[in-house]
């Protein structure tokens, strides 16, 4: 695309990796943004070119730590004191997500306080992947673009041609996603039950189906510290499952995440790069998502339709 387009492209620290394989998607330059960090630990973000008059996307998951996130909000507040004509920003992967309700007394809603920080702060529209719950998008006043791994997931799945596939989910809470792979593969679904002593830490699993002989793919979201997956996967191939493989959507992988998918029955772990993944574990593989985003951009400048052909829900 020519460098005169109407919209800019910027990222910041941590999300640089992937806004560089949307703009060479796009055929745009990467905006040009400075982020000075001072000894106390605060940082400024300022724009090292005019964005007057532009549409400027903001390319930023917020992952942990929390700088992310506020490195996001100061972006977001540098560029509508410059005049840009819109702020879009683009989170491959939202955090806090799983905080989307009260589940006990006296406990935050911390995606409704990140939608209420990214909204005040001035956002014309978020564009997002696999939101760990549908419902975080009515926390927004403004339009938002809630893309699916599955595009870019599914044709990989095909491409390994799979005898006796099944397709499985770590948990029930996962079944609907599932369920949507196994609907468009046509295979049989299977379930997990899980029950919890406290959080990251499994108690006990339950495998509802049957995947003697089969070929597993587990399907999750968010792979945190993998306890649940590689348990889910050692129990299926107790079961008798020929091999069992995972794909979920966001590396969160937090220690000893990538210890247990190496020591796990899990043949392969599939993960988008919507989260970077510096450690090393042979398992894992990243499949980029750059050029789903970067259509995104293209359609919604051309205000085409989103759905269509980009995200299989």
């Amino acid at each position: 695309m020519s460098e005169k387009a109407p919209f800019m492209v910027f990222s910041g620290t941590n999300s640089r990796y992937l806004a560089e394989k949307i703009c060479a998607s796009l055929d745009c330059p990467l905006g040009n943004m400075n982020i000075t960090h001072f000894a106390d630990g605060e940082f400024a973000v300022s724009y090292e070119e005019s964005i007057r008059g532009a549409h400027v996307f903001l390319v930023q998951s917020t992952f942990p730590n929390s700088d992310n996130l506020m490195e996001l909000l100061l972006m977001i507040d540098a560029a509508k004191r410059a005049s840009a004509k819109s702020v879009v920003a683009v989170i491959p992967y939202f955090g806090w997500a799983r905080q989307d309700r009260k589940d006990k007394p006296r406990v935050s809603i911390g995606a409704k306080l990140v939608a209420d920080l990214l909204s005040v702060a001035g956002i014309d529209r978020l564009i997002t992947m696999d939101l760990h719950a549908d419902q975080i998008q009515g926390f927004f006043n403004i339009p938002v673009d809630h893309l699916y791994a599955s595009a870019v997931f599914l044709p990989y799945i095909q491409s390994l041609q799979l005898e006796n596939l099944v397709i499985a989910t770590p948990d029930v809470g996962g079944s609907k996603r599932a369920s949507t792979f196994s609907k468009y593969l046509g295979v049989p679904l299977v379930l997990c039950n899980k029950s919890r002593e406290k959080a990251n830490e499994v108690a006990s699993m339950q495998i509802i189906g049957d995947v003697e002989g089969k070929n597993v793919v587990l399907i999750d979201d968010i792979v945190d510290t993998a306890g649940t997956i590689t348990k889910a996967a050692n129990i299926m191939l107790e079961a008798g499952a020929q091999s069992v493989r995972a794909i979920a959507s966001h590396c969160v992988m937090s220690d000893p995440a990538s210890f247990r998918v190496q020591e796990s029955a899990l043949t392969e772990m599939v993960f988008t790069d919507s989260i970077p993944y510096a450690k090393k574990c042979p398992k894992v593989k990243q499949l980029s998502i750059a050029d789903m985003f970067a259509e995104t951009i293209k359609r919604v400048m051309n205000n085409e339709s989103i759905s269509h052909n980009i995200s299989f829900k």
